[in-house]
């Protein structure tokens, strides 16, 4: 069984060039330096400077020790 969302990422509902952030919608143009790029399941996420500080305490504990 696949994903709907299987290969999509955030940016391919946006114009060509622009990024959405996964979590609040907020758009860039190109990846800004400071976005955190995850990949969930297969799927590209991108989220912007705001929600990567607000959740970097749940995405640090997704890491494996190795990282930290």
């Amino acid at each position: 069984m696949t994903s709907p969302h299987e290969g999509d990422d955030e940016s391919s509902a946006a114009e060509p060039g622009t990024l959405a952030c996964a979590r609040c919608g907020v758009r860039a143009d190109g990846p800004p330096p400071t976005w955190t790029l995850s990949v969930e399941n297969g799927v590209r996420l991108h989220y912007c400077e705001r929600c990567s500080r607000e959740n970097l305490r749940a995405i640090e504990g997704r890491l494996d020790s190795q990282w930290w």
